[in-house]
């Protein structure tokens, strides 16, 4: 992405963020006019922020670039919490950034042996994009044999909006689909000349409304932890907390491992689907 690009998305991010805020909620007046947008007009940033309007309406327009103390007091004008934040600065250049990696991707073989280690713990290891990189047994189990993927669509996030399978998986599916949203736009933001991340971003928002409405609404978030549920069709519904780990030899792969509260109907339902799986599931990815 270039610099005009990321300039422009940060224009977006803040014209999203603005539309979200209400008069009322920020203390202002209300001027009983109707307004022709929703949220906070610039003007009522700029007065926020203590900057001229001019200067706000050309930050929003892409046409100028903000030092990071305007940008802070942007963040806490605008409310934004700290991936919002985190997200803003990243597409201003003033901080989190690191050197971009172009080369493929691989599961080191100590990643490769823990992941099968795990026998009663469903685990994934995903990289740039979300892509799925490997797995272990039971989270092919849990989810799907991934190896029937091809490995250039063996992404998350596109298996979340285009495999039907994965849709009747989550038992509360827009609510997974739209963090999966927000943590792409964070990830788009920590690499932003990936062509592969446009490409896919392009491919998902021709093919799925949702996606294109839940992207251009800017929200971001770190993937870091949740909780989901899901519907399975041996155990049974299964709630479990989520929780990913970085890879120390590679920040842009993060383990990610699934787990239920002991005692719990959950965890004796994925008791069972981990007998079932040593059985019945094909092995888990064997490369990598």
């Amino acid at each position: 992405m270039s610099r005009d690009a990321h300039l422009g998305e940060l224009g977006e991010f803040l014209k999203a963020r603005r539309a979200e805020l209400s008069p009322r909620a920020m203390g202002l007046p209300e001027s009983g006019s109707l307004r022709r947008v929703p949220g906070l007009r610039r003007e009522e940033v700029s007065q926020l922020a203590a900057i001229s309007t001019v200067y706000y309406t050309r930050l929003e327009q892409g046409r100028i670039e903000a030092s990071t103390p305007v940008l802070i007091v942007l963040a806490r004008v605008l409310r934004l919490d700290e991936d919002q934040r985190d997200y803003m600065l990243e597409l201003a250049g003033k901080e989190n950034a690191r050197p971009r990696r172009k080369t493929a991707q691989k599961v080191r073989p100590p990643m490769r042996r823990l992941l099968d280690s795990l026998t009663d713990t469903p685990a994934l290891v995903l990289g740039r994009r979300m892509d799925i990189l490997a797995w272990n047994s039971l989270a092919a189990a849990l989810m799907m044999d991934f190896s029937q993927v091809p490995e250039e669509q063996r992404n998350s996030v596109r298996l979340v909006f285009t495999n039907p399978a994965f849709r009747e998986l989550y038992v509360d599916w827009e609510s997974s689909a739209r963090n999966t949203v927000a943590f792409l736009r964070m990830e788009a933001a920590d690499n932003p000349d990936d062509p592969r991340m446009t490409a896919l971003v392009e491919e998902l928002s021709d093919r799925d409304p949702q996606f294109r409405e839940w992207w251009g609404a800017h929200h971001v978030a770190h993937h870091a932890m949740g909780t989901k549920t899901f519907r399975h069709p041996v155990a049974g519904d299964l709630t479990l907390d989520w929780e990913t780990l970085a890879c120390p030899t590679d920040p842009d792969q993060q383990l990610v491992i699934l787990t239920a509260e002991p005692g719990t109907p959950s965890h004796e339902g994925l008791c069972f689907l981990a007998s079932w799986a040593a059985t019945n599931q094909p092995s888990a990815d064997a490369a990598g």
